[in-house]
């Protein structure tokens, strides 16, 4: 068991720095020197370059996804790390892993209608992601690891879903549009930067709820909704940067 757990916690974090590394390459690198090409450049460019990013960016995906998974089910479900002491399984409980695991249903259904528009997607994530870890919290009685880390663990499942199912065939019209030399269907460009863009401020309270067992000093729903806030913070500063950073 010991061996498992230690092989699953090295793919996971060799494969979360695969994936999570392209990711930020995608939105702060090429994002600002994709647009300083010229039509041809992109049609020798883009076809060479994004299916090899791409292929490490999904399988990086999957197995980091894969790994946390299995994870979650040694270290905390296995491992008693859920409940604090007096606290046991109850229905709430197997409601809130369950959200876990339909949260990317949730989520597209709700970024593809109300929440569409940014910033009122991002007042509604804010929402939704504090609802949800004061529900563990508070109803299904985790303890604060496991609400950090199931958090982390929704924000991963919606992260590897759009990868796989949004970013994926979107990038693979793309770059098809490209290389003939056509423009692309600019719906599908807009979607994907979108949820690449929604990926990326996912990423950084994700490690910080990888990281939750260092923080228990500040044991508190608040600080997970605080890492949330900051974390996308943070993000947002890093897109004001790349678009500073510029070549020679």
């Amino acid at each position: 068991m010991e061996l498992i757990s230690l092989l699953a916690r090295w793919i996971h974090i060799v494969a979360g720095v695969v994936w999570i590394g392209h990711l930020y390459f995608f939105n702060f690198v090429n994002a600002q020197f994709a647009p300083t090409i010229d039509a041809e450049t992109k049609k020798k460019v883009v076809p060479e370059l994004m299916p090899r990013a791409l292929y490490f960016f999904r399988w990086g995906a999957a197995y980091t996804w894969v790994t946390g998974v299995l994870l979650l089910l040694l270290v905390f479900y296995h491992g008693g790390l859920m409940f604090d002491a007096g606290v046991d399984w109850n229905a709430m409980a197997f409601v809130a892993i369950a959200l876990v695991f339909v949260a990317p249903f949730i989520y597209d259904a709700l970024y593809k209608s109300v929440l569409k528009d940014p910033k009122v997607g991002f007042i509604g994530g804010l929402i939704l992601a504090s609802l949800f870890v004061f529900f563990m919290a508070y109803l299904a009685g985790f303890s604060f690891r496991a609400y950090t880390i199931h958090l982390g663990a929704m924000f991963g499942t919606i992260m590897a879903y759009n990868v796989w199912f949004r970013i994926w065939p979107a990038q693979q019209q793309i770059i098809r549009a490209t290389k003939a030399g056509t423009p692309p269907d600019a719906a599908l460009v807009g979607m994907a930067g979108l949820r690449s863009k929604q990926n990326t401020y996912m990423s950084v309270p994700l490690i910080f709820a990888m990281i939750n067992s260092h923080a228990t000093v500040f044991a508190s729903p608040i600080t997970v909704v605080l890492a949330v806030l900051i974390g996308w913070g943070a993000v947002y500063w890093l897109y004001a940067t790349s678009k500073t950073v510029k070549g020679f």
